[in-house]
């Protein structure tokens, strides 16, 4: 094997360290509310069989530490990124990263207007991000979101993702199964 691939996979696994402690603490909303590094990993894992590049894998890792660490002792920042994992990682990280200081509406809106302007890696990972939060919403909704909020989520979902298309034509179809798959199992519900 040639000295890049293992330094990406040794960049990769550095950031999945990296996300593990940063999100050690933290838990899904979901009624299993199991650990909230679960949902980076399957967004890194979604990104890494869908050949995206090990850019777009750390970036998915990392893609919520910023937002999820704003109450922790120690906040990590754009800056701790950029001097771990460079410029670069840490430019796709604010590409796919909530504005938390803005009210929840605020923060949507503005998903559905920049997803189309955003970076092709940074629509790998915010696609990614979706499948998995679709697949959560459907498998383990948090037990405060009835019928209405999770409909209400799902279709937000599929207008980001729309700004999000043309990058990756796998990516594409594994986000159109997993909506169709959210509507189906919410249709059957009501």
């Amino acid at each position: 094997m040639e000295q890049k691939s293992d330094t990406s996979l040794a960049d990769i696994l550095r950031a999945a360290v990296f996300a593990g402690r940063v999100h050690a603490t933290h838990r899904r909303k979901g009624m299993a509310s199991e650990p909230y590094v679960n949902h980076v990993l399957e967004v890194a894992e979604i990104l890494a069989t869908h050949a995206a590049p090990s850019q777009a894998i750390i970036a998915g890792l990392l893609h919520d530490v910023v937002e999820d660490s704003d109450q922790d002792p120690e906040p990590t920042t754009l800056e701790h990124i950029a001097a771990q994992f460079g410029a670069a990682v840490a430019g796709i990280v604010a590409e796919v990263s909530d504005d938390k200081s803005l009210p929840k509406e605020v923060r949507k809106a503005l998903q559905v207007r920049q997803a189309p302007k955003a970076s092709e890696v940074a629509k790998l990972v915010k696609l990614a991000d979706k499948i998995s939060n679709l697949r959560a919403i459907t498998l383990s909704p948090p037990a405060n979101w009835d019928h209405a909020r999770r409909l209400e989520y799902v279709g937000w979902a599929g207008r980001v993702a729309a700004g999000l298309r043309g990058v990756n034509p796998a990516l594409d179809a594994l986000f159109d199964a997993t909506y169709r798959d959210a509507v189906a199992r919410l249709a059957v519900e009501t």
